[in-house]
């Protein structure tokens, strides 16, 4: 088989499977659902308060060699309205990116304009290396730039230094650098991320405690890695969602599997189902459907948020369509109701600079082992394959994949018992219903690492802008937050008198 990316839904932008029909399922890290980004009345909000800056960033920190010397433009963005200054070592809110360009973060991301006038904290936005305007290669026609990506991961040098390590020090490098340059340095730092960026969020305050005092790390699957969580536990939520929202509607796609195989084997049968499922061009093979449809089921749960809950639209149009005989057509029903008032589907979209970008990642160390095997789950049995992985890495960029290397670096073994002695300053939020809190922390460690969870959750709802439709357990879940973050600062604040006495 052939290795199936069907993880590349991710930050920022509207992806699905490119290349398919491999049994290693790895849904999307991304704070938001694809499927929104660019709606500007979803998102909209003023950016007339940031200002964008570059700095000289350097390209290798770990070495000492002189091509580790070069250097590239790194992106940041910065919101000063509310900030109380340097002379009051007003705080810092500082946003870690992701596994894309930063350019709709400022508009998605609500957490830390709504509280930088309660801490009068100065709001930064940091780009991750190779995504947006931060690639090495330059910025090749502009922020969503394909072929500078392209250029990135196909040379064997440059792409060395694409890793989560290497952007952990360009963070810590370029926010001394804002420090110093604004004359803050007795200002604290509260780093924030989701998803894979809250990942990144926790693994600094980890490994760079002198520059951020806290972090929070809003559904990221830290304990995704290695053995530590199991191979179902995404799909299982999944499901799970589904057969909480409606058991016809979870018995209905548990069917239809075998029977888009059942049609797909007939005589023009991919020519019916792409005309039964309106796809915008014909199928190649059966798998190109279920791919789709199994990113549908998983990205509904993942981002199940208020007030369309998006498992319960789909439900409701297969509900609708009980009636009808054909079990795909129930089915088809689900999908329109979720995204209504399309002229056609399109299974295969086209690649994105982020879908290039995190094929390398996920094929160097950020190796998260997911598959099927429950007999309970609504999807197919697909097994992760450990050699099949391994293989598809090789064979698309020349290397083996590092299971083992986030763990081995960044921890996870044991968390509870080393955590509790060696870290502190840490908030993982989640919400239960996102399939990847599985992944995540979800019992407090100690009194200064802290899970806040929601029963009905779902994939960084926490860190998105509010709006008045906002459920209380989901108001009350910032509230929480922003009441331990105030702790730290009023601790840090304290320690600090103290060593000016």
């Amino acid at each position: 088989m052939i290795f199936m990316f069907q993880w590349l839904l991710l930050f920022l932008v509207t992806l699905t499977p490119t290349i398919i029909g491999a049994p290693n399922k790895t849904p999307p890290l991304s704070p938001v659902n694809p499927s929104l980004r660019g709606h500007t009345d979803v998102f909209a909000t003023s950016s007339n308060d940031f200002e964008t800056f570059f700095y000289n960033q350097t390209l290798d920190h770990f070495n000492f060699k002189p091509e580790s010397y070069a250097t590239f433009q790194q992106r940041y963005i910065i919101n000063s309205k509310w900030w109380g200054g340097a002379s009051k070592n007003a705080p810092i809110l500082v946003y870690l990116g992701a596994e894309g360009p930063i350019d709709d973060d400022v508009t998605v991301l609500g957490f830390l304009t709504e509280n930088a006038p309660r801490f009068k904290a100065l709001v930064v936005f940091l780009e991750h290396r190779f995504y947006g305007e931060s690639n090495p290669f330059g910025l090749k026609g502009g922020s969503q730039s394909i072929e500078a990506m392209e250029e990135s991961v196909k040379n064997k040098t440059i792409r060395g230094y694409f890793n989560s390590a290497q952007a952990l020090a360009d963070y810590a490098e370029l926010l001394l650098h804002i420090k110093n340059k604004l004359h803050a340095h007795n200002s604290p730092i509260i780093v924030i991320g989701g998803s894979y960026g809250g990942m990144l969020a926790s693994w600094f305050r980890l490994k760079y405690p002198h520059i951020a005092l806290g972090a929070l790390a809003s559904s990221a699957p830290i304990l995704y890695f290695d053995d530590l969580t199991p191979q179902d536990g995404y799909y299982s939520i999944v499901t799970k969602d589904f057969e909480e929202a409606s058991e016809n509607c979870y018995t209905t796609i548990k069917q239809s599997w075998n029977e888009i195989d059942r049609v797909a084997s007939m005589p023009n049968g991919l020519a019916i189902l792409s005309q039964k499922f309106n796809l915008c061009s014909p199928l190649n093979n059966a798998m190109e459907l279920k791919n789709y449809l199994d990113s549908t089921y998983a990205s509904a749960a993942q981002y199940n948020a208020p007030p369309r809950y998006p498992t319960t639209r789909i439900c409701q149009g297969i509900d609708a369509a009980s009636n009808d005989t054909d079990i795909l057509d129930r089915v088809f029903a689900g999908v329109v109701a979720y995204q209504p008032n399309r002229p056609c589907y399109n299974v295969t979209p086209g690649v994105t600079q982020t879908s290039i970008g995190w094929q390398w990642q996920v094929c160097s160390e950020m190796v998260i082992p997911i598959g099927i095997t429950s007999n309970v789950s609504m999807f197919p049995s697909s097994p992760y394959d450990a050699k099949e992985y391994d293989d598809d890495c090789d064979k698309m960029f020349g290397v083996m994949p590092r299971p083992h290397w986030a763990t081995t670096y960044y921890g996870g073994q044991d968390i509870r018992m080393i955590l509790s002695k060696f870290g502190s300053n840490i908030i993982f939020s989640n919400g239960l219903r996102d399939p990847y809190s599985s992944g995540g922390v979800l019992e407090d460690i100690s009194e200064n690492i802290l899970a806040v969870k929601t029963t009905n959750g779902s994939h960084c709802l926490d860190i998105l802008k509010s709006v008045e439709t906002d459920p209380e357990w989901l108001v009350k879940q910032r509230k929480d937050e922003v009441k331990i973050i105030s702790r730290w600062f009023r601790k840090y604040y304290q320690n600090l008198r103290l060593l000016k006495q």
